[in-house]
């Protein structure tokens, strides 16, 4: 039997295994209505955190949060971070 066949196999077998006990789905979704049920209180978005501005740097904010440091409105593509 090939790795593939055998794979496909255990599927089938677990599958076969959850179609014979369908008495464990309704409890979950019954669990899963009650908690969609609740009423959420709704989250107060964070405010960023403060970036200290310093005269004359570009300042635009890299993903892991480092400033760039060439000067306001420059020419280049890429900025410099530090």
């Amino acid at each position: 039997m090939s790795k593939e066949a055998a794979v496909r196999a255990m599927r089938e077998a677990r599958y076969n295994q959850r179609a014979a006990a369908p008495a464990a789905k309704p409890a979950r979704a019954a669990a899963r209505a009650t908690k969609a049920a609740e009423p959420v209180a709704p989250e107060t978005p964070a405010a960023p955190p403060a970036v200290p501005v310093v005269e004359g740097l570009c300042g635009h904010r890299s993903m892991n949060g480092r400033s760039c440091t060439r000067e306001h409105g420059h020419a280049a593509k890429s900025h410099r971070y530090s």
